[in-house]
């Protein structure tokens, strides 16, 4: 939940830094690391304060009555509204490293991003429909600009390379999950307690403290994130880059008269929030497919690199089961919250979106036993391969959702059950989490064809923003299912998709050829 995205240009960038000469922050300044770190680390902490608080109102408010300030909308279409914004978070990410990769640089893609984010707080911050998916759709923009783009410039930071940058970017993400905990703590209390518009409008205001920051303190960061004057193309690179945007346009057009003749069809219902999320899903889908079948049929691949895409499809496919299952913490489990759970502290009742803290607390807490563990099994010779700390996640997910089938059973009839049902839920789905998370963006880059490391990286967060998607659609079954069927499925599919991945720990490991 809380590790950033990141594009193919995060990997990249920080090369050209160093060999263009460009200015380095001063080294040290911020716990020994380049003052820049601290500009950046409350940046992304504010930003994803902004983040998680509104995400912890967000199903909440959708859900609630007219009458309790809320929109009033069934479980179905919130959870594909949900699905379509959380979804939407991952695929912008790619247009917005791009963006600042050929046009703006990083620098100002991320001070655009958070002025648009804050813009989209204070959107929702006011009553109306129109005003709150205007405040989602801006929220959306903002965070495909800010997110993949500061995080290449934490590597800019660093252009050395080495354990120094690996450090810099484990501070980096504290800062992430101490944001993330902060905010449902604040936020959801007023959205909750208060009023749903000022918790919104509060979001926002955490989001303007990152950029008046952000301004103040770029200072400290050199020429890191700075537009480089551009190198003349070389014969040809100018039409094949003319190539690759008519290409673009192209599969955008087959893509929307797709849609159109799905539309006549009746396949698709695209005035409708459940409608459009089905063909979200149904586009990432064909994407993905026409990216993997392109590579293997016309991508000049050998035959080692087309056994390790071949791991990267069943790498994607187990990525978005887990992300499909991660994601119901917004939805369907902080709705288990509000409604089946008893909140009340000594005589309190504390608000169902304080539960959202818990797992960026687990995080903080148990990230650096695993990086330590690791580190410790790979001395030995024991640290489990990718594949098969992929298996072990997807299993701990799907217990979680087994200790969710007992809290529904036991709350059977309406009846209220301890919130510690909650917390061992998300203990189990965040152990997962740091099981899974963590790989999936090394292994790709590990085992994609260099010349297709950035395109990979692509489809890799479209299996993100696919395992979303799917998140909210299944929310939405909330009210349309008994819970125990309904956690139980989420459940079955995790355990069975790990157990199966484990029976081929071994041969995917040989296709691999050599990458742990």
């Amino acid at each position: 939940m809380n590790q950033p995205p990141a594009t193919p240009s995060a990997s990249e960038s920080a090369v050209p830094l160093a060999a263009t000469g460009a200015p380095v922050p001063e080294p040290r300044g911020f716990f020994g690391h380049p003052r820049g770190l601290s500009t950046l680390f409350f940046t992304e902490l504010w930003e994803r304060f902004s983040y998680y608080g509104m995400r912890a109102l967000l199903f909440l408010f959708m859900t609630a009555a007219v009458e309790k300030g809320g929109l009033g909308f069934d479980t179905g279409k919130a959870g594909a509204i949900y699905g379509l914004y959380t979804s939407g978070v991952y695929l912008t990410a790619m247009p917005g490293g791009w963006l600042a990769d050929r046009l703006i640089g990083q620098r100002r893609a991320v001070l655009y991003g958070g002025i648009i984010i804050a813009l989209g707080h204070f959107s929702m911050a006011l009553p109306g429909t129109l005003f709150f998916f205007l405040g989602l759709l801006l929220i959306v923009m903002g965070t495909g600009l800010l997110k993949p783009n500061i995080s290449t410039m934490v590597g800019g930071l660093y252009p050395e390379g080495g354990a120094r940058r690996d450090a810099g970017f484990s501070i980096f993400y504290m800062g992430i999950n101490i944001g993330a905990f902060i905010a449902p703590l604040l936020v959801g209390y007023l959205g909750e307690k208060v009023n749903w518009h000022l918790g919104f409008g509060a979001a926002g205001v955490g989001m303007v403290f990152g950029v008046i920051q952000y301004l103040v303190g770029g200072k400290h960061l050199g020429n890191v994130g700075q537009k480089l004057p551009s190198e003349p193309p070389a014969p040809g690179q100018a039409e094949r880059g003319g190539g690759s945007r008519t290409l673009g346009l192209a599969v955008v057009g087959v893509l929307g008269g797709l849609l159109v003749v799905l539309q006549l069809l009746g396949v698709v219902d695209l005035t409708t929030a459940v409608g459009l999320a089905n063909a979200g899903g149904l586009i990432i889908v064909t994407l993905a497919l026409a990216f993997f079948l392109f590579q293997f049929t016309a991508g000049g691949l050998d035959a080692t690199e087309k056994r390790r895409l071949s791991v990267i499809g069943v790498l994607f496919i187990c990525s978005a089961i887990f992300w499909a299952g991660f994601e119901q913490a917004g939805s369907s489990l902080n709705l288990f919250a509000r409604e089946l759970t008893d909140r009340t502290v000594f005589g309190w009742q504390m608000p169902a979106s304080y539960l959202q803290a818990v797992n960026a607390l687990l995080i903080i807490s148990f990230a650096p036993v695993f990086a330590w563990l690791w580190v410790w099994l790979n001395k030995r010779g024991l640290e489990p391969s990718s594949p098969a700390k992929f298996s072990l996640g997807l299993v701990l997910l799907g217990s979680g959702f087994g200790v969710m089938v007992a809290a529904s059973l036991a709350a059977a009839g309406g009846q209220q059950v301890s919130p510690l049902w909650l917390v061992l839920t998300y203990l189990l789905h965040t152990l997962g989490e740091l099981s899974l998370s963590p790989v999936g963006l090394s292994t790709v880059t590990k085992l994609s064809p260099q010349r297709a490391v950035g395109q990979m990286m692509g489809v890799w967060f479209m299996s993100m923003s696919l395992g979303n998607l799917i998140a909210g659609r299944v929310a939405g079954q909330f009210e349309a299912m008994p819970l125990p069927q309904l956690f139980g499925a989420v459940a079955a599919v995790a355990i069975a998709a790990g157990l199966v991945l484990s029976l081929f720990v071994r041969p995917i490991r040989r296709m691999m050829s050599g990458v742990h």
